[in-house]
């Protein structure tokens, strides 16, 4: 009981303390402090605001060439950053085992193709046989049968030589694109395989001028992204140079690491001198608020209401009517002026009317602290006093 009594003892000592303070600067004394004003300007400017990312930098067109049939690397006409045009011949592998395919699938056909005709020649004449009723309708059925899987067999033979001639074809790699080769993954004498999937032998890019921003953006910013808005992005590898494109898409496609929903946007990204390369890093800006050359002041000056009991009786208020005002300073009275806001981007306000440009509106009255080498009459009488160096000398 004797602690509790003490505590709120002594919260009541604190608290009228408290109140004391502030009644002191409310009185007299606290009247001398001096006032700082400051001022803004009511000017024209550009309101913007951003979201900001990272992403990565890719072609806008990247092809990964590989081949449909198992074999030796022969030949390997390209290398890495080599040139090429749709078309051209940028690999091939060794035939010798394709060709004895072709060759084995086109005997198979033969054989087939003289087997149906036989059976076709035989039905025909124990057809005629069996109108005239010279055999019976088992030999008509069974010479009939064999005709249909002579002919079955003769289809299936021209299948396998097409196929057969065209994996032959696909041991002439060639170019799908116009572009630069990126990466190479063979070498001459190298075998590669394709029993289960398509090996990728070369990755070739369209065009690197032109090249595109791939950034994931934050779930909590995604929704004030649009296509069409300007960015700003900067890369390591150049990291004085500015570069700039616009949103080209907003894929909608979620992607989750680590509990962090982001969302892909592409961004165009022109490299007419080649700087930006596949794989670079980039640091984005994308300008989902953007209003240039407009009226506008500090948010804070909008937020600004002068306070009588700070003020004392050296300044005067006249207010007005309105929901968002500016106050300016006229002959030691703070004016109000009744202003139509417009876009704001959290520390710029667009002034619509109300206000002409170039006018100076106050944004902030605090009250100045006393050096400590003034007189001890303008001190708060709750501040300790100076110690007494002298008292314990002899």
């Amino acid at each position: 009981m004797r602690r509790r009594t003490k505590r709120r003892v002594l919260l009541l000592a604190v608290s009228a303390a408290v109140v004391l303070g502030v009644v002191w600067l409310m009185s007299g004394e606290g009247k001398k402090l001096p006032i700082k004003i400051s001022y803004t300007k009511v000017e024209q400017k550009d309101i913007c605001s951003g979201v900001t990312a990272t992403g990565t930098i890719e072609p806008v067109t990247k092809v990964e060439v590989g081949t449909q049939v198992s074999g030796i690397i022969s030949r390997v006409y390209v290398d890495y950053n080599s040139i090429v045009k749709k078309g051209d011949v940028i690999a091939e592998l060794d035939r010798t085992n394709l060709i004895s395919e072709l060759s084995s699938s086109e005997n198979n056909m033969k054989s087939a193709q003289v087997e149906y005709e036989y059976q076709k020649k035989n039905l025909e004449r124990t057809t005629k046989l069996y109108e005239k009723g010279l055999v019976s309708a088992d030999d008509f059925d069974t010479a009939n049968l064999s005709y249909q899987k002579a002919k079955n067999s003769y289809e299936t033979s021209k299948f396998n030589v097409e196929k057969a001639r065209t994996n032959l074809g696909y041991a002439t790699i060639t170019s799908p694109i116009d572009g630069v080769v990126l990466s190479k993954a063979i070498e001459e004498g190298q075998t590669v395989a394709s029993s289960y999937n398509t090996p990728t032998l070369f990755t070739i890019a369209a065009d690197l001028t032109d090249m595109r921003l791939i950034a994931d953006i934050d779930e909590a910013d995604i929704g004030n992204v649009q296509v069409g808005q300007r960015c700003v992005y900067t890369v390591d590898a150049f990291p004085n140079d500015e570069f700039e494109g616009f949103v080209t898409q907003v894929r909608q496609e979620p992607t989750t690491t680590s509990n962090v929903v982001t969302y892909e946007v592409v961004i165009s990204a022109a490299n007419p001198q080649l700087k930006l390369k596949p794989g670079l890093t980039a640091n984005v800006t994308i300008y989902t608020l953007e209003v240039n050359d407009v009226l506008a002041v500090s948010n804070k000056a909008l937020r600004f209401t002068p306070n009588a009991l700070l003020l004392g009786d050296d300044y005067k208020i006249r207010d007005c009517e309105g929901k968002e005002k500016l106050w300016t300073l006229e002959d030691n009275t703070f004016v109000a002026h009744s202003v139509n806001a417009g876009t704001t981007n959290g520390s710029l306000t667009e002034i619509i009317s109300g206000m002409p440009a170039g006018s100076e509106v106050v944004s902030e009255v605090s009250v100045t602290t006393k050096s400590t080498t003034e007189t001890p009459t303008e001190r708060s009488p709750f501040a300790p006093g100076p110690r007494n160096r002298d008292k314990n000398k002899k």
